[in-house]
C-alpha cells in the first residue's frame, strides 16, 4: 500500500476535530429540514422565483466567464513565467477579497456617479449577472490554466512543425486536452454564481423577481421577511446538495481520479 506516510497517530484528533467542524453545522442544518413541508416550501411561488433566477442567472454569469475567462487563461498559461505570476495574481484577487468589497467596486464603477453609470446597471438582473462574473470568473480561470499548464506544450509544437495553423493548434489539440480543466472550471463557477451573496446585495440589491436569489431569499428569511424560514431552511438544503454534485462532478473530470 502506498501513499499512507508515515504520520504520528495522535494527529488524528485535530484531524477529526477539523472534520467535525465542517460536518456537524451541517447535519444540524439537515436536522432542522421540515422533510413534510419541503416540496411545497421548494415550490413556493417566492422560492420558485429565486430559485429561477439564480439558475438563470448563474448559466449567464458562467457563459461569460466562459466567454472571456477561457481565452485569459489561454494568455496565462502560454506567457512567460514573470508575466503569467502577475497576472495569475490579479486573477486571484476577487478570490481573497470579501464579497462586499467587489460589491462597493462594481457600484463605484456602474453607480450613478462612476464612469459607467451611464448605463444604468445597478439594482437590476444584469447587475446580478456581473456581481456573479466578478466572484465566479478566478475559478474558470484557475481551473483551466491549471489545466493547461499540466498539458504542456510539446503537442502544440510538433503539430505546428507539421504546419498546423495558430487556429488549427487551438481547436484541434489545446482546448480538447484541456477538457476536462475547462468542464471542471465551468462547474465550480456555476456553483460559486448561484451561491454568490455579499456582492450581490450591495450592487444589485434585494427584489423580489429582480434581485432576489437564493442566498439574499435565505438571508431575507432569517430576517423576518420574505419567504418563510422553512422555505429558507428547504433553499439552504437545496444548495447544499448542489454543491455536493458539483464536487462530484468536477472529481470524475479530474484526470487520474479513481487509479
Amino acid at each position: 500500500m502506498t501513499g499512507r506516510g508515515f504520520l504520528p497517530r495522535w494527529l488524528a484528533v485535530p484531524a477529526v476535530v477539523g472534520l467535525a467542524f465542517l460536518l456537524v453545522p451541517l447535519t444540524a442544518l439537515v436536522a432542522r429540514v421540515q422533510w413534510a413541508s419541503l416540496w411545497s416550501d421548494v415550490t413556493s411561488p417566492a422560492a420558485l422565483s429565486a430559485l429561477g433566477l439564480s439558475l438563470g442567472t448563474g448559466a449567464a454569469a458562467t457563459a461569460v466567464c466562459a466567454v472571456i475567462g477561457i481565452p485569459l487563461a489561454l494568455v496565462i498559461a502560454r506567457s512567460s513565467a514573470r508575466l503569467a505570476a502577475v497576472l495569475r495574481a490579479v486573477v486571484t484577487v476577487p478570490l481573497v477579497l470579501p464579497p462586499m468589497v467587489g460589491g462597493v467596486a462594481l457600484l463605484y464603477l456602474f453607480g450613478r456617479t462612476g464612469p459607467l453609470g451611464a448605463l444604468g446597471l445597478p439594482f437590476t438582473t444584469a447587475a446580478v449577472v456581473l456581481a456573479q462574473v466578478f466572484v465566479a470568473l478566478p475559478f474558470l480561470v484557475l481551473a483551466v490554466e491549471g489545466a493547461l499548464r499540466t498539458t504542456g506544450v510539446e503537442f502544440e509544437r510538433t503539430a505546428a512543425s507539421l504546419g498546423a495553423s495558430r487556429a488549427t493548434i487551438l481547436r484541434r489539440i489545446t482546448l480538447p486536452l484541456a477538457a476536462p480543466g475547462i468542464v471542471a472550471g465551468v462547474v465550480l463557477c456555476f456553483a460559486r454564481a448561484i451561491g454568490e451573496f455579499g456582492a450581490t446585495a450591495l450592487f444589485a440589491g434585494n427584489r423580489p423577481g429582480v434581485t432576489q436569489t437564493m442566498p439574499l431569499a435565505i438571508y431575507t428569511a432569517f430576517n423576518g421577511a420574505g419567504v418563510s424560514q422553512g422555505t429558507a431552511v428547504a433553499l439552504s438544503l437545496l444548495l447544499l446538495v448542489t454543491a455536493i454534485a458539483v464536487l462530484l462532478l468536477v472529481r470524475g473530470w479530474r484526470p487520474g481520479v479513481g487509479r
